[in-house]
């Protein structure tokens, strides 16, 4: 399939995640030596999604090797030998008759313990479940917006070093925003994210951290994104200067 010049600028993101088909990657390939543009956009899109691949690996709590190993320590692989008979294995037989008792109160013990390690694991686990759902559905948006054929880049630097990136699609209505370098915020506070509309700051989400982060509203109608320092708890407008205000692309 033969693509007009303008076509082929188009596929940068598709090609960064492998999401052309044989005839179009041939073509976009055949292209890429002789666009200087095309290239710094796949280099761009390439690093933006291993930045979000990383940034969605969990590892799992360290409580949980904790008590792995310490359960370990404590298990018996085998019994000790004993003689068939003699005064030890009789001395074991007694002390097991009088350990009944005492192994029953401390199983009903270990019961109620085990119960509640039990509960606390299962709050755990779902805990961790619906942040792993929150991420995919963030890797598909992400995806979706850097996968699309009318995906549009813009760069900027906010004024504490970090590097940003904003990707939008018109066809999408959406945006992604990434940042690296972004310095850990002050205790209470966080990075919140802004859609200018006129003027008008909306709310568009949060980033805590390096990554990439879909925003949040409509960007349709926006002519910039706007990163401010807020409280932890987010605002409804922003209460400090903008760390950066970077135009949409259009």
């Amino acid at each position: 399939m033969n693509q007009h010049r303008s076509d082929l600028h188009a596929l940068a993101a598709a090609y960064a995640l492998d999401a052309l088909d044989p005839a179009e990657r041939d073509d976009f390939t055949a292209h890429l030596p002789h666009c200087e543009d095309c290239r710094r956009d796949v280099a761009e899109f390439g690093a933006t999604a291993a930045r979000l691949a990383a940034a969605t690996a969990q590892e799992p709590p360290s409580a949980l090797k904790q008590r792995t190993m310490a359960a370990v320590d404590g298990v018996r692989q085998l019994p000790p030998r004993l003689p068939a008979n003699g005064p030890a294995r009789r001395l074991l037989h007694g002390l097991r008759r009088k350990a009944v008792p005492l192994a029953l109160a401390a199983s009903l013990a270990a019961a109620v313990s085990f119960a509640g390690i039990a509960a606390w694991q299962h709050q755990e686990s779902q805990d961790a479940q619906q942040q792993a759902q929150q991420a995919e559905q963030q890797l598909d948006t992400v995806s979706t917006v850097l996968a699309a054929p009318d995906a549009r880049a813009v760069h900027g630097r906010a004024t504490n070093g970090a590097l940003t990136t904003v990707v939008s699609s018109a066809r999408q209505n959406q945006a992604v925003f990434t940042a690296t370098g972004l310095p850990a915020p002050a205790p209470g506070t966080t990075y919140q994210l802004w859609l200018d509309h006129d003027g008008t700051m909306q709310p568009a989400g949060f980033i805590h951290a390096d990554g990439t982060v879909p925003l949040d509203g409509d960007p349709a109608d926006a002519t910039a994104v706007g990163l401010t320092l807020e409280p932890s708890t987010g605002s409804p407008r922003p209460t400090t200067s903008p760390l950066l205000l970077l135009a949409l692309p259009t």
